[in-house]
């Protein structure tokens, strides 16, 4: 004689570590993404155009308060000189990015420098203009 134990199937799942593992997953990416953004705080111009793709590059950046940054370190105007000549015989591509509050006269007297250091190609970082 055989005896049959009539299994069945367990028909209901515990959702609710699940929901706990998503909750803390939440918690975690929302307290962590503002900490991702890298870069100064720099108000852009907005101007019409595609955005660039980011690669390596040497970008300079003109703060607010007239700061200047060469790849986030912060130098004065001699030190950037000094670098610029010294990065010159590569001759890489050199972005200048200034915060739209600062004054031309300033802009302008830093991509002199950059020229006078042998640098060529200056390309200018905007933020694409939204439609308005």
């Amino acid at each position: 004689m055989k005896l049959e134990r009539s299994r069945s199937a367990l028909s209901e799942i515990n959702v609710t570590p699940l929901v706990d593992v998503m909750l803390v997953l939440l918690v975690i990416f929302m307290v962590t993404a503002p900490m991702m953004k890298q870069g100064l705080d720099i108000d852009l111009p907005k101007t019409k155009g595609a955005s660039m793709p980011n690669q390596d590059r040497f970008t300079i950046s003109i703060r607010k308060n007239g700061d200047i940054y060469l790849n986030k370190e912060k130098m004065s105007q001699e030190e950037l000189v000094k670098k610029l000549k010294a990065i010159s015989n590569i001759n890489p591509d050199v972005y200048l990015e200034a915060d739209r509050n600062v004054s031309y006269g300033k802009v302008a007297e830093v991509m002199a420098e950059i020229k006078a250091s042998g640098i060529e190609k200056l390309g200018m970082v905007t933020e694409p203009k939204t439609g308005e």
